[in-house]
């Protein structure tokens, strides 16, 4: 999809958008910037603890149509999941991108309802009918095979995830760093200070020595 093909509201909108998402993600959610294209949304979200999805992530894209927001985007992960809720090809079947979608939803709700569908699959709507039977009828096989795919092609994803986060957390990364290297002229001038008022110490003690003697000689 080309900006060319939306209207100025909806690029706004959009950009507005994945701004917000690039600056504040959501927990265990990264979005890539694609400023190029705009409208070639993609994230990563991370496999939720306590699914078989942990350990790995999944690099995901939305495909907004010429009618968005009017109609849904469409999901597709580009990292392969064994999910009864995505098909061999990746594509995504969950009831916010289709029947009860609302022009009002955003983005980060999109991307919030997938993380979601890691958690809690629904086997009613199999796109993987494979996957689908086996959550229904052998839970431990279902997870044996969702933590395989996960080893196999989600773990490099996670490190991509974890480069992507460790930049946007980076805030020193893009910081003028001139003020933060020190004066060698000021480094150099206080040990040399420090040792000219130790000196002046020492010979003024040495004067009020020599003072304290020349009384005493009066005295006597």
């Amino acid at each position: 999809m080309s900006v060319d093909n939306l209207s100025p509201t909806v690029v706004k909108r959009i950009i507005k958008e994945v701004t917000a998402l690039t600056q504040k993600p959501p927990e265990g959610i990264c979005i890539i910037e694609k400023e190029e294209n705009i409208c070639d949304i993609q994230a990563i979200i991370k496999g939720p603890e306590g699914t078989p999805y942990e350990g790995g992530a999944f690099q995901i894209k939305l495909v907004l149509g010429s009618d968005f927001p009017v109609s849904p985007p469409k999901g597709y992960f580009l990292t392969k999941i064994f999910h009864p809720n995505v098909s061999n090809a990746g594509e995504i079947c969950v009831n916010t991108l289709k029947k009860d979608w609302k022009k009002e939803l955003g983005i980060e709700h999109i991307l919030l309802t997938i993380k979601c569908l890691l958690i809690v699959p629904n086997p009613e709507s199999a796109l993987n009918e494979e996957a689908g039977k086996l959550l229904l009828e052998d839970y431990d096989e279902y997870a044996r095979h969702a933590k395989m795919f996960t080893k196999v092609h989600a773990v490099s994803t996670l490190q991509k995830y974890k480069l992507l986060t460790k930049d946007k957390n980076d805030t020193t990364k893009n910081k003028d760093t001139k003020n933060d290297i020190p004066n060698t002229k000021q480094i150099k001038s206080k040990p040399s200070n420090t040792l000219n008022v130790n000196k002046k110490r020492v010979a003024d003690k040495k004067i009020q020595k020599s003072n304290d003697k020349k009384k005493s000689l009066r005295r006597l």
